[in-house]
């Protein structure tokens, strides 16, 4: 019998990373002052979740999948991997514009993978950051093609000042990019393909610039227009709100009473505590969590109760 499951954070460094995931989590960070993404979930080749704790511990989610498909994945245990990917961003400094495949466009890629659709999840911000969501209104591929030349991307962005729980959904082949300022929590395909076609004309730790795609990244872009936030809306359960029901994930922001009940209906939930603690039965032996804790609800288990202490705000992932 599987439990619930707690994975150890993958970290990823680039230019544009700090340190954030110390004061917003309370964690300790290795050395270094560019730690961009945390990787709470993921099973896409070598990148692999780890399993933290209990008897399990030390197994990779993709020998989960494959070992433990029905108990893992329920009605969904016809997956050969785990189709999603959870991580938080640190954007200390603006991300590079870019755009991720479709399904498509990535099966042809060598070696294949999939597409990129993503919904992004506002944790913290600065005053005066910003998230680019698509394209300003008017703007087709020749005029996107031509101020990518000219290094003026910022003319065609549509920009959008987020508050915090603001949610945007961004599908693959969308024009997009994190502002300077913003905690972010994604929830994506488990894919890692992107086109960089902007990079705000900076240089990495080499001294050299990175490298673009401008060419194959238009051809990729199948999305015009801006993309606005998403309007979430109420469910049968009044502590839940659905953000986002897509084909690849379903996301809710989950506000409990004192308690809250999830799963035992055959399939996976992935948890995440936005604010506040709660905690699980006793047998599960898991401490409380609190912000930034991660936690995937096998299928196979029947209903769980989760208590919290303090108003709790929890993001919930699902397969469609």
């Amino acid at each position: 019998m599987l439990y619930p499951l707690q994975f150890n954070p993958i970290y990823r460094q680039y230019l544009w990373g700090g340190r954030r995931f110390e004061s917003a989590f309370g964690r300790m960070l290795p050395p270094g002052d560019r730690f961009a993404e945390s990787w709470e979930l993921v099973d896409h080749g070598a990148d692999q979740s780890v399993v933290a704790h209990g008897p399990l511990r030390g197994t990779t989610l993709h020998d989960l999948v494959l070992f433990h498909a029905q108990e893992l994945l329920g009605i969904h245990a016809s997956q050969s991997y785990f189709p999603i990917l959870f991580k938080f961003l640190d954007a200390a400094c603006t991300l590079s514009v870019q755009v991720h495949p479709d399904d498509a466009r990535a099966a042809r890629l060598s070696p294949p993978d999939l597409g990129k659709t993503e919904a992004w999840v506002v944790l913290e911000t600065n005053p005066g950051s910003l998230i680019y969501a698509g394209l300003r209104d008017g703007v087709d591929r020749e005029a996107l093609s031509d101020s990518l030349r000219r290094g003026e991307c910022d003319q065609v962005l549509h920009a959008i000042e987020p508050k915090i729980g603001d949610c945007i959904f961004i599908p693959a082949g969308t024009v997009h990019a994190i502002g300077e300022g913003l905690l972010v929590a994604e929830i994506q395909q488990a894919s890692d393909t992107t086109y960089r076609l902007h990079d705000w004309n900076r240089v990495g730790p080499d001294g050299k610039s990175r490298p673009l795609h401008i060419d194959s990244g238009i051809e990729a872009v199948t999305q015009f227009g801006p993309v606005h936030k998403t309007q979430g809306h109420t469910t049968d359960d009044a502590s839940v709100q659905r953000l986002v029901e897509s084909d690849y994930f379903i996301l809710d922001t989950v506000r409990p009473a004192a308690s809250w009940r999830v799963g035992g209906d055959h399939r996976c939930h992935f948890l995440v505590v936005l604010e506040g603690q709660c905690c699980f039965d006793p047998q599960w032996d898991i401490a409380s969590m609190v912000r930034g804790d991660c936690i995937l609800i096998p299928a196979c288990l029947d209903t769980q109760y989760l208590h919290c202490e303090n108003p709790t705000t929890l993001l919930r992932v699902m397969l469609p």
